[in-house]
């Protein structure tokens, strides 16, 4: 109350806040521990990398609350920024360096677009406020100076969430990254994006929102297909879940273009469960490929034999990523793709059930790894206490 009071409506506590700022809290303990576990791979300066963690947390609760484009430009520049070092944390590595540089060009591109967008917008109406600009918005339709501000932020915004044609990044960014790092930005920097996205539209400008559901449902669409199709013969963990999180995008956007309060919940439930199987995955990567350079498929052969609690825990996770039921992973796409059929767009939902079925070749080729094939090494993987509690959480 008295920090909202203080920053005149910048910041806003509802429903939404209250879920996405208990959503980054628990995302980042996790990380945390992924951290710790990782700990051994970096040389110097861990105690810094938990503190980058932690920023970069701030600005993920500012995000959950933004109800002004100040704070909104603060929360992602805040993400970014703090994300550009922890890409590049292991500076030892040229790929985490290559990476690094990568994001931080590609970061202040998408940057540029967006302040840019946010003076179209403020120059045209007058407003910084989204509570404000909601009053405003309807006459400004016919503006072009307002539709490129309203276009250039959803640039900006879709940088964040990777979605098609802005995901150029992300592939590269993920094998780059130390794991923890690829893991708090598949699952903290998403959503962090997703909520700036559902403020953005539904509380700045419903108006606009109203006209654009095409350009949503089609960007939806082509991320979805965009995704799953360039996962299938990534060999490199990181990089496979990498497009993974782009065909994830898409069907969160799905959510976002039923412009409905129906569809904004699916986003929340979809969310959810993305949080957990995503940070079980990575948590497994983490503590399997620790000892090894390389982090290709075959890093996980025999895995049932070395680590049952393991493999089992990966399984689940790729058969809810999937879609299969009964786990989260199919509820949360059952219910976006219904919410596509209710608002008329069956077409949109024979897409995403399409590749629903093409996820299933390279999410259960994992599985045939751990299970059938025979590992280099056969000598058991000891999991920590925390660790260990983290997998059953999750």
């Amino acid at each position: 109350g008295p920090v909202q009071t203080a920053f005149g409506g910048m910041f806003v506590q509802d429903g939404l806040s209250v879920f996405f700022k208990r959503f980054f809290l628990l995302a980042a303990v996790l990380v945390l521990i992924l951290a710790v576990e990782f700990a051994d791979r970096i040389a110097a300066g861990i105690s810094e990398y938990y503190s980058l963690i932690v920023f970069a947390l701030a600005g993920m609760l500012f995000a959950a609350s933004s109800n002004d484009f100040a704070m909104l430009f603060v929360s992602v520049e805040l993400i970014t920024i703090t994300f550009y070092v922890l890409t590049s944390f292991t500076r030892g590595k040229v790929a985490a360096l290559e990476a690094g540089v990568k994001y931080l060009i590609l970061g202040a591109l998408s940057s540029a677009f967006m302040i840019y967008g946010i003076a179209l917008v403020w120059g045209t109406t007058g407003k910084f406020n989204f509570t404000e600009l909601s009053l405003v918005s309807a006459n400004f339709i016919e503006n072009k100076l307002f539709l490129f501000g309203v276009l250039f932020i959803l640039v900006g915004l879709g940088f964040k969430i990777a979605a098609f044609p802005f995901h150029m990044w992300t592939p590269d960014v993920y094998q780059g990254a130390p794991t923890p790092t690829t893991a708090f930005l598949a699952v903290g920097s998403k959503a962090a994006g997703f909520v700036l996205l559902l403020r953005f539209l539904f509380t700045a400008i419903p108006s606009v929102t109203a006209h654009w559901d095409k350009l949503l449902i089609i960007v939806s669409a082509i991320t979805i297909l965009y995704g799953n199709l360039c996962a299938i013969p990534q060999r490199n963990l990181k990089r496979l879940l990498g497009y993974s999180s782009i065909a994830h995008a898409g069907y969160l956007l799905l959510g976002v273009a039923a412009l409905t309060a129906a569809g904004q919940s699916a986003v929340l439930f979809y969310l959810s469960g993305y949080l957990f199987t995503t940070l079980a995955a990575f948590a497994v990567i983490v503590i399997v490929l620790r000892h090894l350079e390389s982090e290709d498929v075959s890093g996980l052969a025999g895995l049932h034999q070395r680590s049952p609690l393991l493999a089992a825990t990966l399984t689940l996770a790729m058969v809810s990523l999937a879609g299969i039921p009964p786990l989260a992973g199919f509820f949360g796409k059952f219910l976006l793709l219904m919410g596509a059929v209710a608002e008329g767009y069956l077409w949109l939902a024979v897409i995403g059930s399409a590749a629903v079925v093409i996820s299933l070749y390279y999410y259960l080729s994992l599985v045939k790894t751990m299970y059938v094939d025979e590992p280099a090494d056969p000598s058991p993987i000891p999991v920590s206490l925390p660790v260990r509690a983290a997998l059953y959480a999750c």
